[in-house]
């Protein structure tokens, strides 16, 4: 007798070991959920309840409430999109909710509903088969989303500042190619003259400092065509501007407030090199927050930041072994650390493992393994509480004094930390 896909599918399940024996998948979607209740016996039997709840606050209440009624505790749903923060944020206090990446959950093509949805969930979550995504605590989730928003905000306010320079370049105002900052106050002052009517302002009662020897080359610079359209165009402009600035500034004060509780753990991420804004800190705080147990090794943090290849072969042969495309908000910040960190001699275990490898392997792949340096180092300086010692790096890379190296080892040694022979 032929057996059925379902049943077939069913039976290789059930030579499984049961790991939740009441669990419940959640199928999330925009307006309604569908959750559906695993309940296995004693003799691995596994019976189902499907409820679907609308993502109103009442709807998910009386989800929890329903959840509560039938003795389950163990939830599992994947992270589709943004709905699944508000299903996440009632059901935490209640239950074990074990968020998973959509890929992982995925039913196969051409045998999909929303309850069979819900169903293959509960079937891979009561056998332990889904790999959980990482949460941080509440107030670390909240600091994230302002730290985002933050960076949404510099984005914006350095797109004006593009376009205001285009404004200016129309107008065959040079001001930049003698200035090196066009939002400077001497360059504003001049600016703001400009579009108050002046076609060639006063230039000398504006500068300050270092600028009024360049008054000559300035005068030259302003003179330029700026129509009315033009002028109108780059009042709105500057008004954005100062208006994003000043929104930026009072996130700032709400950030720097709910980071308060975590001084401790900034003042020792401070301390790793490249690292010295306080903002740059609290992004990294947010994104991996404080507690480094969730990750059992810094190699897994790595792994979650996105900072070390992919696994890809078959048959014997190796794929691209590229990056992955995790950590799309801590990665690049790490990398910009990086790249201030190696242009600077104060820290030669770092620069010297930097040269090394951009002489083998090209500054893309350097940059990214001194990412990856940097962020081993926070996992252990957050383990261990304890500040950044630039000797544990340096003892790799020193020589054992009964070795003896010839003249052309030597010579590469020199050379792999920055040394001109000759």
């Amino acid at each position: 007798m032929p057996v059925s896909y379902k049943n077939l599918q069913e039976r290789r399940l059930t030579l499984l070991k049961i790991v939740h024996p009441v669990c419940c998948g959640i199928d999330v979607h925009k307006k309604f959920v569908v959750a559906c209740i695993a309940s296995t016996d004693e003799r691995g039997i596994t019976t189902y309840k499907v409820s679907r709840f609308s993502t109103f606050t009442g709807g998910l209440v009386k989800l929890s409430e329903w959840l509560l009624y039938n003795s389950c505790r163990d939830v599992c749903m994947e992270s589709t999109g943004k709905y699944w923060i508000p299903v996440f944020n009632i059901l935490e206090d209640v239950c074990r909710v074990t968020l998973a990446h959509p890929k992982y959950l995925k039913a196969i093509r051409g045998k999909k509903t929303d309850k069979k949805d819900a169903r293959w969930i509960a079937d891979l979550f009561k056998h332990d088969l889904v790999a959980a995504s990482f949460m941080p605590p509440a107030d670390i989730r909240q600091l994230r989303d302002l730290m985002r928003y933050r960076a949404k905000l510099i984005g914006f306010a350095s797109s004006e500042k593009n376009r205001f320079q285009n404004c200016l370049t129309v107008s065959n105002i040079q001001i930049a190619n003698v200035v090196s900052d066009t939002f400077g106050a001497s360059s504003m002052k001049i600016i703001n003259s400009l579009l108050e009517g002046s076609d060639i302002p006063d230039i000398e009662p504006l500068l300050h400092g270092s600028m009024v020897k360049k008054a000559d080359d300035i005068r030259l610079a302003v003179r330029g065509v700026v129509t009315k359209e033009q002028k109108e165009k780059m009042k709105v402009i500057l008004s954005h501007y100062h208006g994003i600035e000043e929104c930026k500034a009072r996130l700032e004060s709400v950030i720097l407030s709910l980071a308060e509780p975590y001084a401790r753990e900034l003042e020792l991420v401070l301390t790793v090199p490249g690292i010295g804004n306080p903002f740059s800190a609290i992004a990294i705080i947010s994104e991996i927050g404080a507690d480094m147990s969730v990750f059992t090794t810094a190699k897994h943090l790595c792994s979650w930041a996105g900072l070390v290849s992919q696994n890809n072969e078959s048959a014997g042969k190796k794929y691209s072994v590229a990056i992955s495309r995790a950590g799309i908000y801590i990665k690049p910040l790490l990398v910009q650390c990086a790249n201030g960190v190696v242009k600077s001699d104060k820290h030669p275990e770092i620069r010297g493992r930097y040269l090394s490898i951009r002489k083998r392997r090209g500054h893309k792949r350097a940059i990214i393994a001194i990412a990856r340096m940097l962020l081993t180092a926070i996992y252990y300086i957050l383990s261990s509480d304890k500040p950044y010692n630039p000797d544990l790096f340096r003892k790799a890379d020193v020589l054992p004094k009964n070795r003896n190296i010839t003249v052309d080892q030597a010579v590469s040694f020199a050379r792999r930390f920055g040394y001109c022979v000759n």
